[in-house]
This record gives C-alpha cells, sequence and structure tokens, in this order.
C-alpha cells in the first residue's frame, strides 16, 4: 500500500444517540467488508439491569473506538463515537478528523431531537456527513414524518437516498433514488435486484423528484433539465450527490437495519464513491497540499502494555517510525482495530493511526515533522455541569493519586479537579453521573487506584446583619515574661462581595504600630470560621483603641487579642449564612422550555430572562441564578425532561442568604 497518496483513503465516524445501534452498523460495515468473518450480538448487552449508573455505563461505549477495513480498493478508517451526551466531548474531538459522519438514528419523529446536537456540530464545523435510519423493521411512524422531524434540527437540506418496500416487520427491500433499482433484502447476504413494484411506483416518482429539487438547488444546469422536463443522466445525479456532500452542501439519508445487514451495502457504496478524498478534506481545513507532514490529536489512550498511545489523522505527508516530533522520538505506529494493535512502518494522508509515547502531547495538538505548523483548530472544551469529591479508599494511595488524576484528564480533557480550600476537598468534575463513574472505574481498573466518592460539600460562607464593638484581652503569666494584648474592634457589614476591609484609628500609641500587624492577623484568623462555622466574608473591622505593657506585650499577644475580640463579637452581629449561587444560560428545544422554567423555579432559581436561541431554529435561551447546591441535580433533570439534548453553561454569579428555614435544617446537620 503506498502511504503516501490519500486518493485511497476515506475516514469515517459513526456517530449516534446512545441506543440507535451506531455500534451495530459499524459491526454490519466491518463484517460486509470482510475486515471481520463473524458478528456478536451487539444488542445482546443493550439491556440494563437495573437504574445505577455504573449499570448503565457498563452498557454503552464511553470513549472513542477505532476500526479499519479495506473494500474494492479503499482503506477505510472508522471511529465509533461515543453516543451519550454525557460523552460528547470525546465525539467532537474524533469528528474533527474525518472526512466524513454517518448520524445514526431510529425511525421515530419523536426521537428526532436526540440527534440535534450532533448535527450542530457537524453543520458548525462544516464536516460533510449523512444519515442512516436505523431499526426501519420497527418502525411505527411514516417515513415522511420521521425525514420531516430531523430536516426541521438540520440547516442542510436533506436528500433521500433509498425508498423502503415495506413498513416495520413487513419490510423487504428498497428502491435506489438515483437509479430507480428495486432490491430485496437478504438477511446476512447481499440484495437482489426485482422489478419496481407498481404499488411504490407513485410514491418512489414523488421522493425521487424531491431528491432531484434539493439538487437543483445547487446545480443550474439540473435546474434547467427539471424547468424543460429532461430526464437527468444518472452520472450527472452522482456527480452531484458527491460534490455537494464534500461542499457540505447537502444530508444524504439511508434507510436500513443494521443487526440484519439491511441498507448497509448501498452505504457502503456511497461511503467509497461520495465521500471526499483526504486531500480533499484538508483543502476544506485550510491545510496546504505542500509542505511538512502534519498530523493532529484525536485522542489519547493510556494503556498497562501499550503506555501512551495518541490517536492522530495524518493530514499530510508520511510520518515513520522513530521521526522526531518537537525534540520527542516517535516510539512506535499503530493501526488500531477495537483491542488489536497493528505495528506499521509509516502513516500517510487521510490515515487514522496511533502514535507511541509522545510525553507532552496531548489531545488537539497539532504535530509537525521538521517545522512549526499553525495550530489547527479544535473543539471548545465543555463546561463540566456535575461533580463529585473523591478520595483513594486507602491513605497509602495518596501518593500516586495525582499522577494517575493528571493521566485521566489527558485521556477525558473534559475532565476537571481542583482542591477545594475551604471544604478541603478533592472535586471531580465532568459531564454527569456516569460520566464521573466511569472516570473512577478508569482509576481503579488501570491504577489500582479504588476511590470512594460522594457529592462534594456546598462552600456556605456566613456574613453578619449588624455592627457590634468588642473587647478583646489576652493575658498570661507564664513566670518570666508573660503576654499581655488588649483591643478594642468596630465590626461591620459590608455590602454583598465587597470582600474585607480592615483599619486602625489608634491615636496616642494606644496600641505601638509594631504590634498592629498582629491585630489584623487575629482578624483574618478569627473570620477562617465564624460562629456558624463557615468562613466569614463582607466584614470591616477597625482597630480603635487598646492597651499595652512595655515588657509582656507582642505581636502574637495582640493577635490573640483580637481573637478573643472577633470571637466574642462575630456571635453579636447576627450571623447568617451565605451560598453560592450560579449564572446559567439554558439552552432547550422550545417545546421543553415550559418545563425547564418550572424544573429553575422548583430548584430554587431565580429567571432573569429568556428568549429565542440565536443559533438554532426553534430554541430557547434561558438566562438564570441558581444555587450552586443544586447544580447537581438540575443537570441530571434537564436532560430527563429534553430527551437528553438540554444543556447549559454556567460561571460563577455571587453569594446569597440562605432561606431561613433551609439555614436552620443545615445548620442542625453540622
Amino acid at each position: 500500500m503506498n502511504t503516501s497518496t490519500s486518493a485511497h483513503w476515506r475516514s469515517i465516524a459513526i456517530v449516534g444517540p446512545y441506543q440507535s445501534g451506531k455500534s451495530t452498523l459499524l459491526e454490519s460495515l466491518l463484517f460486509v467488508t470482510g475486515a471481520i468473518s463473524r458478528k456478536g450480538a451487539v444488542e445482546d448487552g443493550n439491556s440494563v439491569a437495573d437504574g445505577t449508573a455504573e449499570a448503565r455505563a457498563r452498557q454503552m461505549g464511553v470513549e472513542v473506538n477505532a476500526a479499519f477495513a479495506e473494500y474494492q480498493g479503499v482503506q477505510l478508517s472508522f471511529l465509533d463515537c461515543p453516543g451519550s451526551i454525557e460523552f460528547a466531548q470525546e465525539t467532537w474531538n474524533a469528528l474533527i478528523g474525518v472526512d466524513a459522519a454517518i448520524v445514526v438514528c431510529e425511525p421515530e419523529a419523536a426521537r428526532a431531537l436526540t440527534v440535534a446536537p450532533l448535527l450542530k456540530f457537524l453543520d458548525d464545523w462544516q464536516i460533510p456527513h449523512g444519515l442512516f435510519i436505523n431499526k426501519m423493521d420497527r418502525a411505527s411512524t411514516p417515513l415522511k414524518e420521521v425525514l420531516a422531524a430531523l430536516q426541521s434540527i438540520s440547516s442542510r437540506p436533506l436528500a433521500l437516498r433509498q425508498f423502503p418496500i415495506g413498513q416495520g416487520d413487513r419490510l423487504s427491500g428498497f428502491i435506489d433514488l438515483v437509479s430507480e433499482q428495486a432490491w430485496q433484502y437478504h438477511p446476512g447476504g447481499p440484495p437482489d435486484p426485482i422489478a419496481l413494484p407498481e404499488i411504490y411506483r407513485s410514491d418512489e416518482q414523488a421522493a425521487r423528484a424531491e431528491l432531484l429539487e434539493v439538487l437543483a438547488e445547487f446545480d443550474d444546469h439540473l435546474l434547467e433539465e427539471l424547468v424543460e422536463e429532461i430526464e437527468p443522466p444518472e452520472a450527472e445525479i452522482r456527480t452531484d450527490l458527491k460534490r455537494d456532500l464534500e461542499d457540505d452542501l447537502i444530508v444524504p439519508v439511508f434507510c436500513g437495519v443494521a443487526l440484519r445487514d439491511f441498507g448497509v451495502r448501498p452505504l457502503l457504496a456511497a461511503l467509497l464513491s461520495e465521500v471526499p478524498e483526504a486531500a480533499c478534506s484538508a483543502r476544506h481545513r485550510g491545510i496546504a497540499a505542500i509542505g511538512p507532514p502534519v498530523a493532529q490529536v484525536l485522542k489519547t489512550f493510556y494503556s498497562a502494555q501499550s503506555g501512551k498511545l495518541s490517536l492522530v489523522r495524518v493530514w499530510r505527508g508520511v510520518f515513520t517510525d522513530g521521526a522526531q516530533l518537537g525534540g520527542a522520538r516517535l516510539a512506535g505506529l499503530y493501526r488500531l482495530c477495537g483491542q488489536q494493535q497493528t505495528v506499521l512502518a509509516a502513516a500517510g494522508p487521510g490515515e487514522i493511526v496511533a502514535l507511541g509515547r509522545l510525553e507532552g502531547i496531548k489531545t488537539g495538538d497539532t504535530l509537525a515533522l521538521g517545522s512549526q505548523e499553525a495550530p489547527l483548530a479544535t473543539p471548545t472544551p465543555l463546561t463540566p455541569v456535575f461533580a463529585l469529591a473523591i478520595a483513594p479508599e486507602k491513605r497509602a494511595d495518596e501518593v500516586k493519586f495525582s499522577a494517575a488524576v493528571a493521566k485521566l484528564l489527558e485521556e477525558d480533557p473534559s475532565l476537571r479537579w481542583e482542591q477545594n480550600s475551604s471544604t478541603r476537598e478533592v472535586v471531580l468534575w465532568g459531564q454527569g453521573e456516569i460520566h464521573l463513574q466511569v472516570a473512577l472505574d478508569r482509576l481503579r481498573r488501570k491504577y489500582n487506584l479504588p476511590m470512594q466518592s460522594h457529592p462534594p460539600q456546598v462552600p456556605y460562607r456566613e456574613t453578619i446583619r449588624r455592627a457590634w464593638s468588642s473587647h478583646g484581652r489576652y493575658k498570661h503569666q507564664t513566670g518570666g515574661h508573660g503576654q499581655f494584648g488588649d483591643v478594642y474592634l468596630d465590626i461591620r457589614p459590608l455590602g454583598r462581595g465587597e470582600g474585607f476591609q480592615f483599619a486602625e484609628t489608634i491615636v496616642g500609641g494606644a496600641v505601638p504600630r509594631q504590634y498592629i500587624p498582629g491585630v489584623e492577623a487575629g482578624v483574618r484568623e478569627a473570620l477562617e470560621r465564624g460562629p456558624l462555622g463557615y468562613p466569614v466574608v463582607d466584614v470591616a473591622v477597625t482597630l480603635t483603641n487598646g492597651s499595652y505593657h512595655t515588657v509582656d506585650s507582642s505581636e502574637q499577644a495582640f493577635k490573640q487579642a483580637a481573637r478573643i475580640a472577633m470571637h466574642e463579637g462575630l456571635a453579636r452581629c447576627e450571623p447568617v449564612l451565605l451560598e453560592p449561587i450560579v449564572e446559567l444560560d439554558v439552552s432547550v428545544p422550545v417545546e421543553f422550555t415550559a418545563r425547564a422554567l418550572r424544573l429553575l423555579s422548583g430548584k430554587r432559581g431565580q429567571i432573569l430572562h429568556y428568549q429565542g436561541d440565536g443559533e438554532r431554529r426553534d430554541w430557547d435561551c434561558i438566562n438564570a441564578f441558581l444555587p450552586l447546591a443544586q447544580m447537581n441535580e438540575f443537570a441530571v433533570e434537564l436532560r430527563s425532561l429534553s430527551l437528553g439534548v438540554g444543556c447549559f453553561a454556567w460561571r460563577p454569579a455571587h453569594l446569597q442568604q440562605v432561606p431561613e428555614k433551609l439555614a436552620e435544617r443545615l445548620l442542625a446537620r453540622t
């Protein structure tokens, strides 16, 4: 095989919502091409024994898997991408490295919305893509209604390529709308050509006319032929299909049953003949045809056998084993197919391969041999929306914990972690409960780090509502020099968000200047834990008076005196509990707006305003405040009420007083 040419390579991503059958479709494609000799019962593993996050995680694909096939002289790289919205970052990172994507969906109009996030990403990035309506043997909705629902969420016109013969369990074949040849399905084998059934002729002609009208939007010659009622040649139609897909102008639609190989062969034929060649895809990404070899990292793996592997798309030139990349030597070049690794000597344009042990290289990085290359664009990291506090089950594992988490974040850039200074917890952030459970499972399996986890503590604060003048005296005699400090402090509340202010109005040397820093230090220490048990904020303290002893006074003594004055004074200043509030931008389809508004209100949210989403037709964007304590539950319930497509971004906003009854319950538990 000549790795220096891109003409014989196609890289395809198989994407789709959870349980749409995308992995089954990939398996069928591999079986039809001869890449595998036997199909496993993929659907047998789709039943969930219980409703826990761990159980659901075991039943779904949670990371990109690569596969390879060779068919009719064309090399095919496949990427099977996770379907759950919680692993969307994994999918987005992979999609930027393919020539085209096949979006797998179910034949139900009511579930068309589940592919909306995928279509938006593909449209935004101008990645050629088609639809495969799977499980047609279970269809209960007319195909026309399914197509209308899908068209409503696609900014590109849909171009139906096949008309089904039969519906539901009576599905028996299809009609190719380009050639008008009818075919009869055979489970496990290629379809046979048959005469076009007369009962379908009228519907087939109407569907074909719609296909030609879509293509005529981008081809004036074809439009003239249709106006003059001239039948366009089949070759012209196929040329238009290829060109329009390359330019991301249309979305071809195929139908079938992946589990039974129905419709897979015509889909495969289109992948070979219509998907852009690697050189075309590189041109669309703005990569010049001439220059040093360039690749981009789509995914990072860590395995016990191979160490670090970087899954890359080669965009230009040839990468060879042992080459130097930014001062690092390429230690291994592999083709991945599931868990199998095939050692390669070189990889050329269009190939998706794994590079071994490239330290310092992360997902999204642009790799170039011999010169600097402008970084290729990468998807914006998703905002984490769900958190767990985590810690190793064994204290002895704390030493290797940080290194393992660093590798975990390399594998999955949508994870974040933080050491919360106020709650003293390590908090792992991600896209949902399943997402984080998968991360914890990886720590256990790959790094022998069993973890314990629980919802993170809310970093509550407290403040005061009234001013108070407080006196603190510290006197301690030990036989030699004693300790003496005496202070008078005025304590008063500040406006929300003003923080802490310290001042002094000492006159006449009542407190010597060298001891005033000790007073401020004592005040600050006292604010670390107020009367309610939380850090105190938005307080002003003024040192107004005091006294000292020429021998026994010291900075430490005045620090202790200030702490005494603060502890006694804060308790008299009517302390109240504050909670962190975040600002949300929630995006939902309009049919779910009312339910999302009720959900926010039920979570003690404050709705600021909502309006149409400027980026998506028939979507709304809701701007609201929400207590941080409610965010984990909100993320789960928002997805539940919106077919999994509702999403939000958030940012810290301010602190707000906790309602009195809730505060009483919270303080009773501390």
